[in-house]
């Protein structure tokens, strides 16, 4: 499988989460992952949107840190499992 990078005006701070979901789900059913980089505060809020349904569950997404979410489509609220949230210093520690 190829791999490819692609931007999106609706991954950055004044983005549209909603327009971030229809754009991923636009791939589907490939790629199964997809790893989006971003800043905060726009990704916890998208975390907490796609793991709770709304923005008020407050993520403590540290810079340069990972999470792994699973959906089996995006929708715009509650749709995904938060697997797991590591922050830097842990992912330090594991190697």
């Amino acid at each position: 499988m190829r791999k490819k990078l692609v931007f999106s005006e609706d991954l950055t701070p004044g983005g549209n989460p909603r327009l971030l979901i229809q754009q991923l789900n636009q791939f589907r059913p490939e790629p199964e992952n997809v790893l989006l980089v971003g800043h905060e505060p726009y990704l916890g809020k998208l975390i907490a949107l796609l793991a709770a349904g709304n923005t008020s569950l407050e993520i403590d997404f540290k810079k340069g840190g990972l999470c792994k979410l699973e959906a089996e489509f995006l929708l715009y609220g509650r749709c995904a499992k938060l697997v797991w949230l590591l922050t830097p210093r842990q992912m330090e520690l594991m190697t």
